[in-house]
């Protein structure tokens, strides 16, 4: 059954790269600069089936191999470095983001992030968009068993916020994020910077309405806020 999408929502959820922020261009200039190191072929194709999974999982499905500990953590740092270098001073929120959180704000309804970004990046791009004090509770997904498109990591942040995970909302860019915010028994906002509703599909990912920013919501869905 498809929820009412105006529904007075008890908690929100926001995915970091590519929905409080169009960065994923940025992630995808690094990887290519990654790739082209390492001899690595990253197709279009293969990037919906990657993006929003953690690092740890990404690498050995690049390299077609596993990998040990050290190597994963090396590869990491050296791909999210590059992304750091490219992205600092570029990043801005998405349009409608900063009046969305302020009337969240208001009306005390608790936010949290819920990311598969490694731990130095949350920081770096928290504090490029300058919304660091604006996120009290923020999750990563290698703080928790499994990453996107298990829901892990948003059944975490909603138990962080005191929220069931069925009273929340969630905003999501990449089809593994909509996969698992929707596991979670979350509603799920598709926010097509990267993939658009068509591409979110083809990947499997069916969240409950798509929008390209967060104005779009509001105007569309946002009326239970007032």
């Amino acid at each position: 059954m498809t929820p009412d999408l105006a529904h007075a929502y008890r908690g929100v959820i926001f995915d970091l790269d590519g929905t409080l922020t169009d960065n994923m261009p940025l992630h995808a200039d690094a990887f290519g600069i990654f790739a082209q190191r390492h001899g690595l072929i990253l197709s279009s194709d293969l990037r919906g089936w990657l993006d929003g999974k953690r690092n740890r999982d990404i690498f050995p499905i690049l390299f077609g191999r596993e990998l040990s500990e050290p190597d994963l953590k090396r590869y990491s740092n050296e791909k999210e470095s590059l992304y750091r270098d490219l992205s600092r001073g570029r990043l801005a929120p998405l349009p409608g983001l900063l009046p969305l959180l302020d009337l969240l704000a208001e009306r005390r309804i608790p936010m949290a992030i819920a990311t598969s970004a490694p731990g130095e990046n949350v920081p770096h791009t928290l504090g490029e968009l300058r919304l660091t004090e604006r996120f009290q509770v923020v999750v990563r997904s290698d703080e928790v068993p499994q990453g996107k498109p298990h829901p892990a990591v948003f059944l975490e942040a909603a138990r962080r916020i005191g929220v069931p995970a069925v009273e929340c909302l969630a905003f999501e860019d990449a089809p593994m994020g909509v996969i698992a915010a929707c596991a979670a028994g979350m509603t799920c906002i598709g926010i097509t910077t990267g993939f658009g509703a068509a591409g979110l599909a083809e990947h499997d990912a069916h969240p409950h309405a798509t929008v390209a920013d967060f104005e779009e919501y509001r105007a569309r869905f946002g009326s239970w806020l007032g």
